[in-house]
This record gives structure tokens, sequence and C-alpha cells, in this order.
């Protein structure tokens, strides 16, 4: 008989505000197909969850330490470890994770020089190229609803509840899955409740515009927009992440309290040329720990010196807006990454997953590093695609 397939699930330790892990249900829904799970030692506490919660589920769970987690065959946790955690795992096995290929190329390196198999998340999409793994609503609404809370406080009089001042003007920046969701979050201020409230009261809503690619570099268009514009978003998904869409000087054109919503969340990488910077030039990045910035934070003075910072607004930034709700975050991620472990699982492991199989092998191979680096220009260096995670 063949040993059981083993998979350890890792705790996140990016920020204290991060509480993500995946729920009981899904470590249950692997041990029935067969799969020994290791969780490590406080898996489930940021949630509320105790060791009595899994193992009421799946009674063949065990908890371990967080080197044992990497040692499994299989590693599941929703953001990428840290070079420290990669380094305990075994050559030939496999992390499940957001790891954002394209994007990451220092990380795809330190992968492959490991030889280590993965699976990203981000990368696993169906025959059409839509996603399967992804929360872009929530992206979207959380974003916005803390944007909308700090414009709350930024407005001037007679404030943003008052049926007295004009209407909002919101500026969403691309028009793809996360700016349409966007549109809809910042027509209703990120918050149905607040929206039918203020409406009750006869209070004007929101102006929402959006702009692609093929007007953001006009630059008297965009003067006119962003000079009354009281919330811009940054929803854009570039090819080339060296270059601006927004320059700081353009930012200098809001409103002193416009509010900056950061949508994209690319980090600056300016160690090397071309630098890979923000959309929005000169904006500090969030976490779940801090994702509201005002002009005097300190987090600008972090800021790297390869992109100018002089003009600043009040800003809100997270990498995972998802988790500013973490179990509703996590009661989603499980459900669609459930028929994905299964496939994993039902063939034995990744090594015999054929991307050529059923629809959900198909969608595995696509997001396999192996086949994402076999498909490299020449195979042999890799080299940032410059192309923005969904």
């Amino acid at each position: 008989m063949a040993a059981a397939i083993t998979f350890g699930l890792a705790r996140m330790r990016e920020e204290y505000g991060e509480r993500r892990d995946f729920l009981p249900s899904l470590v249950a829904d692997l041990e029935k197909r067969g799969a020994l799970v290791h969780l490590e030692f406080g898996y489930g506490t940021g949630l509320g969850l105790t060791e009595e919660d899994y193992l009421k589920h799946a009674p063949g769970a065990r908890f371990v330490s967080n080197q044992e987690v990497f040692k499994q065959q299989n590693v599941l946790v929703l953001r990428c470890p840290s070079n420290e955690n990669l380094r305990m795992m075994e050559p030939g096995a496999c992390l499940i994770s957001m790891l954002h290929y394209p994007t990451r190329p220092q990380r795809v390196e330190i992968l492959r020089n490991l030889e280590i198999e993965a699976v990203s998340l981000d990368s696993l999409k169906d025959d059409s190229g839509r996603r399967l793994i992804e929360n872009l609503r929530s992206v979207a609404w959380n974003g916005l609803e803390a944007g909308f809370q700090v414009l709350h406080r930024s407005y001037p009089s007679p404030g943003l509840g008052s049926p007295k001042r004009t209407a909002i003007h919101a500026t969403v920046l691309g028009v793809g899955e996360v700016g349409i969701h966007a549109v809809q979050a910042a027509s209703r201020y990120g918050n149905p409740k607040l929206w039918q409230t203020l409406a009750s009261r006869g209070t004007p809503g929101v102006q929402v515009t959006a702009v692609d690619y093929d007007l953001t570099g006009q630059e008297d268009v965009m003067r006119e927009i962003l000079v009354r514009t009281d919330v811009l978003v940054d929803a854009t998904q570039r090819r080339d992440t060296s270059k601006v869409v927004i320059s700081n000087q353009w930012v200098g054109w809001l409103p002193e309290h416009a509010v900056i919503v950061d949508l994209s969340v690319d980090p600056y990488i300016c160690e090397h040329e071309p630098f890979q910077v923000k959309a929005i030039e000169g904006i500090p990045q969030g976490n779940l720990d801090q994702y509201v910035f005002k002009p005097d934070d300190p987090a600008y003075g972090q800021i790297p010196d390869c992109v100018s910072n002089q003009n600043r607004r009040y800003v809100v930034s997270c990498y995972s807006w998802p988790g500013i709700h973490p179990k509703q975050c996590m009661k989603l991620y499980g459900a669609q990454i459930r028929p994905v472990l299964r496939s994993i699982t039902d063939r034995g492991g990744i090594q015999n997953v054929n991307p050529h199989g059923r629809y959900f092998e198909r969608a595995i191979g696509r997001a396999m590093l192996s086949q994402w680096i076999s498909e490299l220009p020449g195979q042999g260096s890799i080299k940032p695609e410059q192309e923005d995670k969904g």
C-alpha cells in the first residue's frame, strides 16, 4: 500500500495583523482524500480556532513545529513563506501559495535553485484564462471602505455625510477585473449600508470616472480630472512596472483632502535597474498592521530614493486587502482551492498531475513553476515579465 501523501499547513508571519489560516473544513476534506495533514502549532488561533476545532473535523491531523511543517511533500500557505522557511523544504517538494511569478523574478530563482516545485494560486486559470483562486471583489470593497473612512475624516466642511455638500468625485485607474469591482464599490462608499443611509438623507452620491491606459497619458485631460478628484484608486494592471501612471508631480494636483486607494499594491524594487515602482509615484506600501497613512506619516520617509514623494496625500494601501475580514476570506479561498487539492491528492502528488488531463489538472499545469519556467524566452535566465498580479 502506498504511503499517504502529506501536507504541511504553515502559519503566516508577515505581520501581526495577518490572521488568515485555512478552516477546519478544508483540512477535513484533505484527510478524507487520504492525505496526512500536519498543522503548525497555533494554526487557526488568529481566527479564534483551537486544535480541538480542527481535530473534531479531521481526527488524523497532527500539530507540529514550523520546521516539520516545511518538511512535508506539499506545503500549503496563502502567502509566500520567507526564504528561511523555503530552505527547510525538501528538493522535489511542492509549495502551494500565492507566488506571483511574473513580478517576483527573485522568488522564482530561489525556488528553482532549491529544486522546489510550486503551484502559484494566482496563476491557476481555466481554459479561457479566468482565475480560479481570487477574491478581487474583497480587494476593491475592503480598500474602498478603508478609503472612504479616511475621507470621512479629511473631507472639509460641511462634511462627507452632509446633504449640503456637492457630489464626491472618485477616479478609478484601470478597468480590469479589480477596476470593475472598484467602480461599483466607489459608487457606494465601499459600504452598502453607509450608501443607503446617506442616500436616505438626500446626501449627493459619488460620481465615478474610470480611465484606462489610453487616457492616463494625456496630461491635460488627467489634470482636469485629478484637480477635482476626492478619491483616486489604483486598480491598474501594467505590463511595464518600471513606469508610473501618475507621477508625483501629478499627485500634487489632487485636493489636499484627497485619499489615494492603492489596490494594486505593487512593491518598490530599487536594487537594480529597471526599477519596479508603484503606478502612483511616491505613496507608501501598507500591510495588515498599517494600511492608513497621513501625509506626515513617517512611512513616507522609508520610500526608496528611486522615486519622488515630495507631494503627499492621505493613502490607504494594504498588500492583503482580503485579509481585513479574514474568516470570510478563508471561507471563499477554501471553497475555491478544494477541487485543486483534490486533484493533487487523487493523483498521488504533483509529479503525477497531467497538464493535458482533466479540467483542474490543466489549470494546475498552467500554474506549476516548472511549466512557467519552461515557457520563458531562452529558458535559461529568469527575467521579470512585468505583469501585475490580478
